[in-house]
């Protein structure tokens, strides 16, 4: 099975050489896990960072049926921003792989047994949307919720569809650390 890789330029021209690269390297990944099947990269070019180290943006999203992962990086090289980023969806990969498929002796999945940490994420300014998401959404129950929310970064929420209760959940992390699951309900 082919990895199916798309390279795009946000604020920036992305140069034969440049996407060339991208996708050599990207293509790479389905060595760690063989059900990937889309790669999404957005290089971005940011002229408003503060700093000159910040302003060239990899982002990578890899999507397979059960999985979707991702990782950012940002320095003064595309190329260096690539690298790292490819980096830290590799060792996201190998640690999903690692509880998913690596069982432990008693049959209950790594995942399942492991205590996980995570930091506080940062908040937009008050009162604007600076972005708006659209995903898919694949049912899951909650330690598989708490584990994806992991893997793809969001350390704050995770929005989920509970495969037990077949309604939208929304996943956090607590300041002391425990997690909470929000369950809305229709009037």
């Amino acid at each position: 099975m082919t990895l199916d890789i798309t390279v795009k330029g946000k604020d920036m021209d992305v140069t034969p050489q440049l996407e060339e690269y991208v996708r050599k390297k990207v293509a790479k990944l389905d060595r760690h896990l063989d059900n990937l099947e889309k790669v999404h990269v957005e290089l971005t070019y940011m002229k408003g960072a503060r700093s000159s180290s910040d302003r060239q943006v990899a982002q990578l999203t890899a999507r397979g049926p059960t999985i979707l992962l991702r990782a950012e990086e940002r320095s003064e090289d595309m190329f260096a921003s690539v690298d790292k980023a490819l980096e830290k969806l590799t060792r996201r990969l190998d640690r999903y792989k690692g509880k998913h498929y690596r069982g432990r002796g008693d049959g209950t999945s790594t995942a399942e047994a492991a205590d996980e940490t995570a930091s506080e994420e940062g908040l937009p300014a008050e009162g604007v949307i600076a972005r708006r998401k659209r995903f898919e959404i694949i049912p899951m129950d909650e330690s598989e919720a708490i584990e994806q929310m992991l893997l793809l970064g969001h350390e704050s929420f995770f929005v989920f569809l509970n495969v037990h209760t077949e309604h939208i959940n929304i996943l956090y992390r607590r300041r002391d650390g425990t997690y909470g699951i929000i369950e809305p309900e229709l009037r």
